[in-house]
């Protein structure tokens, strides 16, 4: 049998339009599947699978949750039109401290800083800002942070 694993987290998000365009074509996550409820839609997003062929629609879906690293992205119907909405807590600031930041990988972080910043990406941190100079952290359009880190570290000394 194999072992539990950490399968996704969930972020509610204004409005899906904004925040897929976000998640999909600047970071490059792929929808793997649409699940709408009755005043809400879950959409289930995930980085394509390193030597794993194109999936179908279907097949994306069925395999959501057998997969690592999915994000869930939760549009409660009306948010994105609501002028009075004052958007969800990020965790990171009152109300709602708490959680912190998700995070994702890269190859080089300072060419992902350079890109995202051509892109007019937010940043929270910067890696030339404070003492983790290895990391830095975008803003999604919710507010929600998301750490950039180097795939492997450099062996300390």
């Amino acid at each position: 049998m194999a072992p539990p694993m950490l399968n996704h987290t969930m972020f509610r998000i204004k409005d899906p339009k904004v925040s897929l365009k976000f998640y999909t074509e600047i970071l490059g996550m792929e929808i793997l599947d649409e699940s709408p409820g009755g005043d809400f839609t879950n959409y289930f997003l995930g980085f394509p699978e390193e030597g794993v062929g194109a999936k179908t629609v279907e097949e994306k879906a069925a395999t959501k949750t057998a997969r690592q690293g999915v994000l869930e992205l939760c549009h409660n119907w009306g948010t994105e039109t609501d002028p009075d909405f004052k958007g969800y807590a990020n965790g990171n600031s009152e109300p709602g401290r708490g959680f912190g930041h998700i995070a994702i990988s890269v190859d080089d972080v300072q060419a992902e800083q350079a890109r995202l910043l051509a892109l007019n990406v937010p940043f929270k941190k910067r890696l030339e800002d404070g003492r983790m100079r290895h990391s830095a952290f975008i803003l999604d359009p919710d507010g929600y942070w998301i750490e950039l880190v180097p795939r492997s570290l450099p062996k300390k000394l």
